[in-house]
């Protein structure tokens, strides 16, 4: 972006005093290293096990509950698309790393939770994936990862979004 004495400059044309800078933009930034940590954290779980990462957030979703939840849970929780959660149920259906199971208090929904095949390759997967974290984070400082998380912490709360597996289990939309 530019500062507004720069604006002011000769020769500074008014389209560039509007210009976004993307490379500043909080909201370009997140998305772009939220790309690339998927992406580097999906090497653990695609060459090894043929797991997209709509997949993965599925597996990942149920694997840290207790209960079974339903879809539209795990597609409000990771804030995927309905669609793009329902793909990755068919094939993880599939592959038998998932079930349906009946929700008790309406028969008309099926819940999804994790097949015995399903919960050894999650009990698999996420030591590896949190080691990944971990040599991604090495950058910084055990302050400064208390500080990103407390930031992000704040952020998320601020948009209401949920922040742990309690919140999540009690709210009644999910």
């Amino acid at each position: 972006m530019l500062k507004a004495r720069d604006a002011d400059a000769p020769g500074v044309s008014s389209s560039e005093k509007t210009r976004l800078d993307l490379f500043k933009f909080v909201p370009f930034r997140l998305n772009r290293l939220a790309a690339e940590l998927s992406s580097a954290l999906a090497i653990e779980y695609e060459d090894r096990h043929g797991l997209d990462i709509p997949a993965w957030r599925v597996l990942a979703t149920l694997g840290f509950r207790n209960d079974a939840c339903s879809a539209q849970f795990i597609s409000q929780c990771t804030r995927t698309h309905k669609s793009t959660v329902s793909r990755a149920v068919t094939a993880l259906l599939q592959h038998e790393l998932i079930e349906r199971v009946e929700n008790e208090a309406d028969r008309r929904e099926f819940r999804l939770r994790l097949t015995k095949k399903g919960r050894a390759l999650y009990e698999e997967l996420f030591p590896r994936l949190l080691r990944r974290e971990e040599e991604i984070l090495a950058c910084l400082s055990a302050q400064e990862r208390k500080q990103l998380s407390a930031l992000l912490g704040k952020i998320e709360q601020s948009l209401n979004l949920i922040q742990t597996s309690e919140e999540a289990d009690a709210k009644p939309s999910y």
